[in-house]
């Protein structure tokens, strides 16, 4: 009897140190609720992407997806949270220009590398920004704008929702890839920018799709192009301002993070089933009603995407002579 006890010893003894290495390659990731940090308060749209997008991916992982807000701080907050996160796929992060490619630029203390503190798993999301400017303009396109606004230095406003915001931004990019130049005029809040140009006190601003396809429809602005490198059906017959201005691209993003270190393993498994909801026709639906494109690409896509956009967001924030806090 003692040889197999010893042999049951031996056996077991085995097993104790092969279980590590099974957790390690994720064998039985998961077996729990996941979180998802969302960099934004609820009920934003990013928020609500995040919503339709937990629910599920957490039917296909088979546990719970969790979403907790943790807003501020135009995402540092989140940000600098998830960055010392344990790296066992359990937490995952919704990221977004703000945070990853605005921030850095914008703010003294930042304490994260954007490109390298983090593991890219896949963009989720294309939000377009939209080129809008007063109906009673005699302009019907992207040229005819610069052309009227090279003629009329200092004599038309570009409306923003405020200094550093995505409508500054897109639209200081958009003068910088035309050529042109337009008054800046910088409102509190998104909502005022638009009105302003609906009411002709200003004639254009280059704002998210979602905050003026209403208006659109309704005749209170005219659309000129979009900012998805691609004409989408979210916005039908509206051309790419690429069109135009060739390479142009600037549109708002989200995507999907996980902590430096994460095992490949894990970090695959989720980025499979990532994949397999971006897929579903009622996730692309419930995007699409939200103002947003389902667009995934690798992990190494993802990352120079993000290493390209803060390039072309430091020229931007130079030439906006926006200063750092």
């Amino acid at each position: 009897m003692q040889p197999m006890k010893t042999l049951a010893a031996l056996l077991a003894l085995a097993t104790l140190f092969q279980a590590p290495s099974a957790l390690a390659q994720g064998d039985d990731f998961p077996r729990r609720a996941v979180r998802m940090i969302s960099p934004n308060a609820p009920g934003s749209s990013n928020d609500t992407l995040g919503r339709i997008l937990g629910a599920k991916l957490g039917e296909i992982l088979g546990q719970q997806v969790i979403i907790e807000n943790q807003a501020g701080a135009s995402g540092l907050i989140a940000m600098e949270s998830f960055k010392n996160g344990q790296p066992d796929g359990y937490t995952i992060l919704l990221a977004s220009p703000a945070g990853m490619s605005i921030a850095p630029l914008l703010q003294k203390r930042v304490t994260y590398d954007p490109l390298n503190d983090f593991q890219f798993v896949s963009l989720v999301a294309a939000q377009p920004n939209m080129l809008v400017v007063t109906p009673s303009l005699p302009v019907k396109t992207v040229q005819e704008l610069i052309d009227y606004c090279r003629a009329r230095p200092g004599q038309v406003n570009m409306a923003s929702a405020g200094p550093g915001s995505q409508s500054h931004l897109a639209g200081t990019m958009l003068l910088l890839a035309g050529n042109f130049t337009s008054v800046h005029v910088p409102y509190k809040g998104g909502g005022p920018s638009v009105a302003s140009v609906m009411s002709g006190e200003s004639q254009w601003t280059l704002t998210p799709a979602s905050a003026v396809a209403g208006p659109v429809r309704s005749g209170r602005l005219r659309a000129l192009a979009q900012s998805l490198t691609q004409r989408t059906p979210l916005l039908e017959g509206v051309p790419t301002l690429a069109e135009t201005l060739p390479g142009f691209s600037y549109s708002a993003w989200v995507g999907v993070l996980v902590p430096k270190g994460t095992p490949k393993p894990v970090a695959d498994k989720l980025r499979a089933a990532l994949l397999k909801t971006m897929a579903l026709p009622e996730v692309k639906e419930g995007f699409g009603r939200q103002g947003a494109e389902v667009v995934t690409d690798t992990p190494e896509e993802f990352r120079e995407m993000v290493r390209t956009e803060i390039e072309n967001m430091r020229k931007v924030v130079k030439a906006a002579d926006l200063k750092v806090d």
